[in-house]
């Protein structure tokens, strides 16, 4: 756990779909089709309602976010970041927009909690240990330099590897700090 101003940085072991927050974040794609992953679990638990509202959103660019309502999960809304596929280029600044993204929206909405996924290190490939830099050090920096109405952000992680590696360098960003 980091505190960064009001706001409480803490990592999770377990499935997003199961937490009562205000956003859980769904790695999305650019279709906004939700098949496998964190997403087919959001569809599965949340609902066709999600599915229906992207369509009729219909796009969203890598490195952006979008948000729908949640259907039958605990949180109130879905924000859908696009984050890259490994090999696609520029791939760092993708992630960390599409992080960016996410937060600014969960400020548009002024919500109070929100839960992260580990954006592309699914079937997109991206590497854990780029992606716990990366979403972290964007989490730090936007807490650390905005007003914002979020008291509590959670990385969700599924596994024990995955875990260990956001944790270490949770760790280390909160000994430079």
């Amino acid at each position: 756990m980091l505190k960064i101003g009001e706001t409480l940085i803490e990592l999770l072991k377990g499935d997003i779909t199961d937490l009562e927050v205000d956003v859980i974040v769904n790695a999305a794609n650019s279709s906004l089709k939700m098949g496998g992953g964190v997403a087919g679990a959001i569809l599965r638990k949340g609902g066709r309602v999600i599915q229906e509202e992207c369509d009729k959103i219909g796009y969203c660019p890598v490195g952006g976010a979008v948000i729908t309502s949640a259907g039958r999960l605990k949180a109130k809304y879905v924000i859908h970041a696009v984050g890259p596929r490994m090999g696609e280029g520029d791939e760092d600044n993708k992630l960390r927009n599409a992080t960016l993204s996410a937060l600014q929206l969960a400020d548009q909405y002024k919500v109070g909690s929100i839960a992260f996924p580990a954006i592309s290190t699914g079937i997109y490939g991206y590497p854990k240990d780029r992606c716990a830099d990366i979403m972290l050090s964007t989490i730090v920096d936007y807490l650390s330099k905005k007003k914002t109405s979020l008291r509590k952000v959670i990385l969700c992680l599924y596994d024990d590897e995955t875990y260990r590696i956001f944790e270490e360098r949770l760790n280390e960003i909160s000994k430079k700090l």
